[in-house]
This record gives C-alpha cells, structure tokens and sequence, in this order.
C-alpha cells in the first residue's frame, strides 16, 4: 500500500491538527520546523531508550509533517521555499531517527543500508524531475507519476517504527532490530519498484 499516494486515507488523524493550527495561523513554515524538532526528540528518546516518548513525538512529528501542506494550502502561503523546507525537514527526521534506531537497535551494518535505501527512494524523484524535466505543480508541489509507485515510503517507514516501538517497549518477541530488518528489505523492493517503472515507462519514450 502506497499511503502517499494515498494521503485521504490519513487526512482523518491529521486534518483536525491541521485545521486548529490554520485557526490559530501559523506560519506553515513554523509548523514544518516543529515537525523537524519533534522528530529530533524522537531520535533523542531512541538513543536513551525512552521508548513512550519516542512513540509520541515521531507520531506528532508525521501529523505535523502532514498538517502544513494542508495550513499553507488554506492560508494562501504556498511558497517554493516551503515545499524545499518541508523536504529536508523530512530527510533530517528521517536519516536521524533510522540512524539511531538502526545503530543502537540492529547494527551499524542495518543502519547504514537502511538509511542509504531510505534516502535514494527519495531521491530517485528530484532526480526524475530534473532529467525527465516535471514541472506541473499539484497544490503546490511538482506532480508526477512516481508519487504513486512503490508500495513502501516514509509513511510505511513511519508507521512500521511505531507499530514495532510498542512491540519493544512490550517486550514482544519482534522489536526495533527487527523493524529496522523490514524497512529495509522492503525499501529496498519498492525503490526497484520505481527503477522498473522508470525503465519501462521511459525506455518506450526513447525507442519512439
């Protein structure tokens, strides 16, 4: 299941935060930052085996990620510089969050591969828009096709940590060794995913 490509599946948890920070008007850009912050302390909590607050501030850290596109959206403050923010707020959380899960919960060895593969399916896209050349803009964002191919992304990521931070923090049989295990293997299967998309999708172009 790809929840980007699928976000009005999430807009339940998240518009209402969304909403009540529009209400209060907030500068999407402030919103984003709180995401960054917010997935720091997680990383943090990680590192120091807090594993409820670990729990708490990587979910409120994805509602915030989700809830300023929407702010920007009903504010009117969509800007280019917001859409490059939120970006790399998301790579930040990301890169540190697996990193000191990965490193303290399964190894240098897991950490390193599933950061690498966590960052190239993301990076696969600014580098499809600069060679393939996107430029249409969807509620501010560049749109193309790859927002819907491959069945594991930060969503997947994002939820898999915290389904399996509980398992930890129960002493369930799979904990974080293992989360960081399948976001791996699966990152990995849907970053081919989107290679053999690109392949065969453009591959036609050229032979056209």
């Amino acid at each position: 299941m790809n929840l980007t490509g699928k976000r009005n599946v999430l807009q339940k948890f998240y518009l209402p935060l969304a909403y009540l920070l529009f209400w209060f008007q907030t500068p999407p850009n402030i919103i984003t930052l709180t995401s960054l912050i917010l997935g720091t302390a997680a990383a943090l909590a990680y590192y120091y085996d807090h594993l409820l607050s670990a729990f708490l501030f990587l979910l409120l850290s994805g509602l915030f990620d989700l809830a300023d596109g929407t702010v920007a959206r009903l504010s009117g403050r969509q800007t280019k510089f917001g859409a490059v923010f939120d970006w790399i707020a998301d790579k930040w959380v990301d890169g540190l969050v697996l990193g000191t899960v990965g490193y303290f919960y399964a190894g240098p060895v897991w950490a390193t591969f599933a950061i690498t593969l966590s960052l190239l399916h993301s990076f696969i896209k600014p580098v499809a828009y600069a060679e393939i050349g996107y430029q249409d803009r969807v509620k501010g964002k560049i749109f193309d096709p790859l927002e819907g191919v491959g069945f594991f992304g930060r969503p997947e990521t994002h939820l898999t940590l915290l389904l399996f931070t509980l398992f930890e923090k129960t002493h369930f049989p799979f904990g974080l060794n293992m989360a960081i295990k399948v976001i791996t293997v699966l990152t990995a299967l849907s970053l081919i995913q989107r290679i053999l998309y690109l392949y065969k999708t453009y591959r036609k172009v050229e032979d056209e």
